[in-house]
């Protein structure tokens, strides 16, 4: 580690390149992993509801492993098996030209376009970072939002798998001061979640219906732990106007209908994300914004 740190400290544009390559590795992994845990959960969760209710007697053929390393990846329409030299990320695409090997038939954009998010993020991150704690927990906490973005936007879900091992991390993290002190964590984690809970509690009453999700809390809390509570209001606004402003679009120019949610995870994740990256100055410039116009 030390002598990484010398090398990177000599060479500073190193590191963003490194970043970035491992980044699009990482997205290849996180493809498999939207893809995969919401199914995982699932036939966790029927497993569990099994116990409870007992045994299916109907004959059923034997559960194969299923997780994030088994089975292979494979074409969805033909179950062609991806081999290695059709899995490197990005280069496979444009190789194939998007299409699969086997069957001919087309492979979907998101694909590459995570590994590019993913690459990209990471070589942001390591550069306004630099070789530091808070670039490689940054990295890290970059990589869980990209899939508790789309996982959300898929399925309407925010794993605990995920929300609850980054609010333990954040708090963690924060003991050594890595982005804002304990006390500040820790008040970021509970105003987080209790916030949103009481805005879901507000909403049922006068609608009766539900406006958000428990997985909601979760992940306002755990980025509330990484970030502190100061940077609770900015994200709650960017995430509550980038969401209204997509949710009409999606409206008028999509023909979305509008009896069907639109996950807010994503919002929460992307805006979480900039505050990482520019919350205090973003919060530095709201300010004094302020003071001018008052």
């Amino acid at each position: 580690m030390t002598e990484l740190a010398v090398f990177f400290a000599n060479y500073p544009t190193a590191f963003p390149w490194v970043a970035g390559l491992f980044g699009l590795a990482i997205g290849s992994f996180l493809n498999v992993a939207i893809h995969r845990l919401p199914v995982m959960l699932e036939r966790r969760w029927r497993s569990q509801c099994q116990e409870i209710i007992g045994p299916d007697k109907s004959p059923a053929a034997p559960a194969q492993r299923f997780d994030l390393a088994v089975p292979r990846s494979r074409c969805p329409h033909c179950d062609h098996a991806i081999t290695a030299l059709e899995n490197i990320p990005v280069l496979s695409f444009l190789w194939l030209k998007g299409k699969c090997s086997d069957c001919g038939k087309p492979i979907s954009w998101r694909y590459p376009a995570v590994e590019l998010l993913t690459a990209c993020f990471s070589a942001l991150v390591a550069w306004h970072f630099g070789f530091t704690i808070a670039a490689l927990a940054g990295l890290a906490l970059t990589w869980s939002l990209i899939a508790l973005t789309f996982i959300d936007f898929d399925r309407q879900l925010l794993p605990d798998d995920i929300t609850l091992p980054l609010l333990w991390a954040g708090l963690l993290l924060n003991v050594t001061n890595v982005y804002v002190p304990i006390s500040s964590a820790v008040i970021g984690a509970a105003a987080g979640y209790v916030s949103l809970w009481l805005v879901y509690q507000l909403f049922k009453l006068v609608t009766g219906k539900e406006g958000m999700g428990y997985g909601d809390f979760k992940l306002f809390a755990a980025l509330g732990a990484w970030l502190g509570w100061q940077s609770l209001p900015l994200i709650i606004l960017m995430a509550s106007l980038v969401g209204a402003v997509v949710g009409l679009a999606f409206i008028l120019f999509f023909g979305h209908d509008r009896r069907v949610p639109i996950p807010f995870g994503p919002f929460l994740c992307v805006s979480g994300w900039i505050a990482l990256m520019w919350g205090e100055t973003l919060t530095r410039y709201y300010l004094q914004f302020s003071r001018i116009t008052v």
